[in-house]
């Protein structure tokens, strides 16, 4: 099926604030962009409250409590309470550990279906990209990885380049913890030129990028020294650390090059790697780099010249002028004519978290269980992700999830021939069969709470109205709703379905009356999710 052709605007490259009508379809493409799946609910009070106190709202950042023990596997911490500064036993280590990083991933996923108006978890996972640390040792340092990007998602982004480069995790994965003076190893130095801060430029000689040369890898690697991990599955300690041993540190002064204005970095010890990262941010171009990702992830991946010229470097000025800090940059992006403009929305293919969760959370879907139960069923729909191609602990690359970067097809890649069929089938999965199991438990879209929840379900007009409101970006063709109608209805006359949901209203917990509600609801979600303007946001 081929979506309806839509009319493009003329693309506005402007930063300043939106002035346009303030309706459902703009409120709602806020909504979906920094969020995993709103509610019709949250779409109507966003328009009450309108653009400005609703950006607040999303840069608002809730606390979060960690995640809890719910395994017999765990031989520390008691069922029902978090494990994040819990030893490990003596023995068995690898029981316990398996058993906190399923409740670890339980953990994210119920994060990301019970969602708050907050940009946290979009800018958690956006961090997760960023430094595509994989988590592969000791729950608690990989929580508290996590913790630090949710902690920080929209502060100083200085800070947080020199918090990850002493981090357990990051120490760990690229090498930092056996990067010495006697042996330095360009693991961590390349990356944090070429993918966490600069970013590599056009390559202009032999190891000249453009933004820095091999010379500054070399030299930046030696900085970099005498960090090593230590208290990794400890009995003792509450958590990894990392500690700097001035005697594996290089003294010597390190020069760099001249796109660093030929800094000398001379030795300051445990604080050394600080001075660097401070050097480097003075770089003329530091912060279009880091602009780019935030624009490819929240606006388009088309990064055009105008884009570049225009929107990045708005954006670049803003970042520059409050420091480095992130909350100002997305607070003018997100408030902006072009992060409204037609040709933005729906410009970008759903990752598998985002459509995973656009079919849970829009529906107010969520497990309602036990402890155990609701954390079986969340690292089932964890496992579902991993198949769709988004491990969340284990981006594929350091340089993240190849739709981010790889030119030209970019999220794309997340509708392949491979995992659109698997898309298909997991709809199939949530609507249509008994869903997630998890005992006796089984989960699924609450088909009947969603309907009971829209503006006017004895309507059916008004209910496939509703749903292309919550679900499409650039709404369905009148060809479409009369479809999902037609579904909705089982093909008879609107009336009808007006007189079959009044019966059942008067009588929800009568089951032959409900059972009939719920499954014309279900059948047009399965053949909505299955539609190619579902896909985008």
């Amino acid at each position: 099926m081929i979506p309806e052709e839509h009319v493009e605007e003329p693309i506005s490259l402007s930063l300043t604030p939106y002035t346009g009508t303030w309706t459902k379809a703009e409120a709602a493409h806020l909504l979906r962009r920094t969020m995993f799946g709103p509610t019709l609910q949250q779409i109507q009070q966003a328009v009450t409250d309108g653009m400005n106190a609703t950006v607040a709202s999303l840069l608002t950042l809730p606390t979060t409590n960690p995640p809890l023990t719910y395994s017999p596997d765990e031989a520390v911490a008691a069922f029902g309470t978090t494990w994040v500064t819990s030893v490990y036993p003596s023995s068995n280590q690898s029981v316990t550990d398996n058993a906190r990083g399923n409740s670890l991933g339980a953990w994210m996923m119920e994060r990301c279906n019970q969602q708050t108006v907050s940009i946290q978890e979009k800018m958690c996972l956006f961090w997760n990209n960023h430094f595509g640390v994989e988590g592969s040792s000791d729950a608690r340092a990989i929580y508290n990885l996590h913790n630090l990007y949710r902690q920080n998602c929209l502060g100083d982004f200085r800070q947080l380049v020199k918090d990850i480069t002493i981090e357990p995790m990051m120490l760990i994965f690229l090498n930092g913890t056996t990067n010495n003076a006697f042996s330095p190893n360009e693991n961590y130095a390349r990356e944090l030129l070429e993918l966490f801060s600069v970013g590599k430029g056009l390559q202009v000689g032999p190891g000249d990028y453009s933004t820095y040369t091999e010379t500054d890898i070399f030299e930046s690697a030696k900085i970099l020294t005498g960090w090593v991990v230590e208290e990794l599955f400890s009995s003792t300690a509450p958590s990894p650390v990392a500690n700097f041993y001035a005697i594996l540190h290089d003294a010597n002064n390190k020069t760099l090059s001249n796109y660093f204005a030929n800094a000398v970095i001379s030795n300051n010890g445990a604080a050394e790697y600080e001075d660097y990262i401070n050097v480097i941010f003075q770089q003329p171009d530091m912060a279009k780099h880091i602009c780019r990702k935030l624009y490819r992830w929240f606006v388009n991946y088309d990064l055009t010249a105008a884009v570049e010229s225009t929107v990045i470097a708005d954006m670049a000025a803003t970042l520059e002028a409050n420091n480095f800090v992130i909350q100002p940059v997305m607070d003018e992006l997100l408030k902006s004519e072009h992060f409204y403009d037609m040709s933005v929305r729906g410009a970008i293919i759903k990752n598998p978290i985002e459509h995973m969760f656009s079919m849970l959370n829009a529906t107010s879907s969520a497990p309602n269980f036990s402890l155990a139960s609701n954390y079986e069923i969340y690292l089932q729909i964890f496992a579902f992700n991993m198949v769709l191609g988004m491990h969340y602990f284990r981006p594929p690359s350091v340089g993240g999830w190849t739709a981010y970067y790889q030119t030209p097809s970019y999220s794309k890649l997340w509708a392949n021939s491979s995992y659109i069929k698997l898309r298909f089938d997991l709809s199939t999965y949530l609507t249509l069969t008994t869903g997630i199991a998890s005992g006796t438990n089984n989960f699924k879209i609450d088909a009947l709470g969603f309907v009971n929840g829209l503006s006017l379900p004895s309507s059916a007009p008004a209910v496939i109205d509703d749903m292309a409101d919550v679900f499409t970006p650039k709404g369905l063709s009148a060809a479409n709703k009369l479809t999902l109608k037609f579904i909705l209805t089982n093909g008879q006359p609107d009336f009808e379905w007006t007189l079959q949901y009044t019966d059942y209203q008067a009588d929800p917990g009568n089951i032959t009356l409900s059972n009939p509600i719920r499954q014309r609801v279900e059948f047009v979600l399965y053949r909505l999710f299955q539609m190619p303007e579902f896909q985008t946001i």
